[in-house]
């Protein structure tokens, strides 16, 4: 019975083991360097205001064609 009451001390919690996991799995990871980091939120900024223009035009034309088929 003592032997039981050994291995159930010895294994880590649920939290324990979880935090010490995701530390390895970090560890694992290619982080980008500041220059990459950089230029890719740029790309991301970019290519936001490039959506952004494109939603805002077909939203203006999608709402004159309402304003044709149902005017006011």
């Amino acid at each position: 019975m003592a032997r039981k009451d050994k291995k159930s001390r010895r294994q880590p919690n649920a939290i324990s083991r979880y935090v010490r996991e995701t530390v390895g799995e970090l560890r694992k990871v290619s982080w980008p360097s500041r220059r990459e980091a950089t230029n890719l939120t740029i790309i991301v900024l970019i290519v936001m205001i490039i959506m952004s223009i494109f939603l805002w035009l077909v939203d203006l034309g999608g709402s004159g064609l309402l304003e044709l088929i149902i005017p006011k």
